[in-house]
C-alpha cells in the first residue's frame, strides 16, 4: 500500500492559481516502513532539493507564480520506484493586458489592419467596436484574423466613411481590457503617371541621340 500524495490528492490533479501568488506544493510518503527518498520534477528537469527536504516529506514552492507557468506540470516521484509518482499540472489564470491608443493615417483607397494583443487564460471573448458601437462587418472589406494571442482587424481599401475609432474589447469574468485605434482617412495623393514620364524620357533621349548622329555624318561630308 506504498503511495504518494501530493497536497493531500494521492492522484494527478490540476491546480488552479493565478500570477504572483505563492505556491507550496508538500509530497507524503504514504504507507511506508521506512525512509523513503523523493524526486521532484518540473516538467522534464530535476529540481534540486536540499538535504533535509527529501525524505518522505517534501516541499517545493513556486514563487511567485508568473503566466509562463500556465501548463507546467510538477511531479513527485518515489527514488527507488518511479512508477510511483503524482503530478499537478498548473492552471494558471490571467486576463488579457490590453491597454492604451494608437493613432493611424492612411490614404484613401489603401488598405490598413488593427492588431491587438489577446492572450489570456482562459480565452477571452472578443470583439471590435466603431466609435463605441459593435462592428458591423461589410462584406469583402472587413476581414478577421484571430489565434490564442492576436486578434486582427483588416480594412480594405479605406473610405472616408471609415474615419473613427475602433476600439478591441476582451472580457473575461477575471478582468476586461480594452485598446483604441484612432483612424483617420487621408485624401489620397496624386499619382503620378510613370508611364507617360517613361515614355517621354525615352522620345527625348531617342531625339536626342538621331540629332546626334545626323550632325556626325555632316561633320564627315564638310
Amino acid at each position: 500500500g506504498l503511495e504518494l500524495s501530493v497536497n493531500d490528492h494521492a492522484a494527478d490533479f490540476s491546480l488552479t492559481t493565478s500570477p504572483g501568488r505563492h505556491l507550496s506544493l508538500s509530497c507524503l510518503v504514504r504507507n511506508s516502513s521506512q525512509a523513503e527518498e523523493l524526486l521532484w520534477y518540473r516538467g522534464d528537469g530535476r529540481v534540486n532539493l536540499r538535504d533535509g527536504n527529501k525524505v518522505n516529506v517534501s516541499n517545493i514552492c513556486v514563487s511567485p507564480v508568473t503566466k509562463s507557468d500556465n501548463g507546467v506540470t510538477f511531479t513527485c516521484q518515489l527514488a527507488r520506484d518511479k512508477s510511483v509518482q503524482v503530478s499537478v499540472s498548473l492552471n494558471v489564470q490571467f486576463p488579457p493586458q490590453l491597454s492604451g491608443e494608437e493613432s493611424l493615417q492612411i490614404e484613401e483607397d489603401k488598405d490598413v489592419t488593427l492588431s491587438c494583443n489577446t492572450k489570456s487564460n482562459p480565452q477571452a471573448q472578443t470583439f471590435w467596436y466603431k466609435n463605441d458601437e459593435k462592428l458591423t462587418l461589410e462584406h469583402n472589406r472587413y476581414q478577421l484574423y484571430q489565434t490564442s494571442e492576436v486578434y486582427q482587424l483588416s480594412i480594405a481599401k479605406v473610405r472616408k466613411s471609415d474615419n473613427g475609432t475602433y476600439s478591441c474589447v476582451v472580457e473575461l469574468t477575471s478582468g476586461r481590457g480594452r485598446k483604441d485605434f484612432h483612424l483617420r482617412v487621408e485624401d489620397k495623393k496624386p499619382v503620378f503617371p510613370k508611364e507617360a514620364i517613361i515614355a517621354a524620357v525615352v522620345v527625348v533621349t531617342l531625339t536626342v541621340i538621331f540629332g546626334i548622329v545626323a550632325r556626325k555624318d555632316k561633320i564627315f561630308k564638310v
